[in-house]
């Protein structure tokens, strides 16, 4: 007998059978002779069966404030090599307050994207999708509402850096809007100093960037002694200066940028950590419906029940089941990040409340990761699968 269905934000359904039982355990970590008898799993769209009474209160649908408007006129293609003379021809960055419709003629995939053209964001679009329209946006909400409103076929953000970390603002948007991990892409990131046609490095005295680039090149820009000054990412300082000429000031961007807006690479590979990979997550309206022909990766968030050592016990599902995890991620919840512990005495005992984020290597086709979510259920109060899709393992 299939499990009951609950209200839940999951992509995936399991598959029904009569070894997965619904009855709770003491401890949690009761390991059932689940595979007996299986067959091969199949994985559909659907909604995942499931325990949780209440979706998490970050997980509410943010309403967007941005209209239709009128239609804008089709994004200009912009060159890879070459001086833009007139920097307005690029196509300008959406914002999520200012929508429009930009028709691609359905020729190309559409591809958004947070920064200018030049930025890594785009790299990674056109690395992911090498023919396709790139959509530039101002700000990662407006990224997934561009994809949200049809505006674009896909969304390509950054999640985290080798380096840098977690970009946290992507984590606590993945549960803010409806959008699915349908892929990933690791870009080897190279910054580059430029600097105006002409000009020596020497002769900077100053260097703009986004102030995670302008870090990862410490070392580098403290030997030349430049001045730094932050900017909101990494091709729109090379952006402001081509457009300003601005002799004395340089920027750490990528190559790519440069030959964008007619600078000169003064010199590459500045970044301190020459292994400096950003990973980037590939999102879209609907889910893919994953295989096992080749290696999947399945991401998820929960929130968990109180209790002790009730994390533990949510980590073991996967163990059980050899399922290796990739990556956790820990974010308080937004809208009530305290849990009182016990509210009797005078000042009482207060904790973080979190959301679980956790990318695992197994398919939701194969039944070890349908029967690990079954598993994780008794424990958690919110469940939901943000996607499962191919890895990536080239940079």
């Amino acid at each position: 007998m299939a499990l009951k269905a609950n209200p839940i934000t999951c992509a995936y359904a399991v598959l029904s059978h009569p070894h997965l039982g619904t009855k709770s355990s003491t401890c949690g970590l009761n390991f059932r002779k689940e595979f007996h008898g299986l067959g091969n799993g199949v994985c559909c769209r659907g909604v995942f069966a499931q325990r949780a009474i209440t979706p998490a209160e970050d997980e509410k649908p943010f309403s967007s404030g941005a209209g239709s408007g009128d239609g804008i006129s089709r994004f200009k293609e912009t060159e890879s090599t070459g001086f833009h003379k007139d920097l307005n021809s690029l196509p300008k960055p959406l914002s999520a307050t200012d929508l429009s419709c930009s028709s691609s003629g359905g020729s190309r995939v559409r591809v958004a994207y947070q920064g200018v053209p030049g930025s890594y964001s785009e790299d990674a679009a056109l690395k992911a999708y090498p023919k396709c329209e790139t959509v530039p946006c101002d700000e990662f909400e407006a990224v997934f509402q561009a994809v949200e409103l049809w505006l674009a076929d896909k969304a390509v953000l950054p999640i985290e850096n080798s380096v840098g970390g977690s970009i946290h603002r992507n984590y606590d948007l993945l549960l803010r809007h409806r959008l699915h991990i349908v892929g990933e892409v690791q870009l080897v990131v190279n910054h580059c100093l430029l600097g105006l046609p002409g000009i020596k490095k020497e002769e900077l005295k100053c260097v703009v960037s986004h102030p995670q680039a302008l870090d990862q090149c410490e070392m580098t820009l403290s030997k030349l002694g430049l001045i730094r000054v932050s900017a909101d990412d990494t091709a729109g300082a090379a952006q402001t200066i081509a457009s300003d000429g601005i002799r004395e000031t340089g920027a750490v961007a990528s190559a790519r940028a440069a030959a964008i807006y007619g600078l000169d690479v003064l010199e590459e590979r500045i970044q301190d950590e020459a292994d400096n990979i950003t990973r980037f997550m590939i999102l879209a309206r609907e889910p893919i419906i994953p295989g096992v022909d080749r290696p999947h990766k399945t991401s998820i968030v929960f929130t968990l029940e109180e209790g002790p050592g009730v994390l533990f016990k949510a980590l073991a599902v996967f163990s059980l089941r050899d399922i290796n995890l990739t990556k956790i991620e820990s974010r308080p919840q937004r809208k009530r990040p305290l849990r009182v512990v016990d509210d009797s005495n005078k000042g009482s005992a207060k904790y973080f409340d979190y959301l679980f984020y956790i990318d695992f290597e197994a398919s939701m086709a194969e039944p070890r990761a349908q029967f690990a979510l079954g598993h994780l259920q008794e424990f958690a109060r919110f469940l939901r699968v943000l996607g499962c899709y191919p890895l990536d393992n080239a940079s």
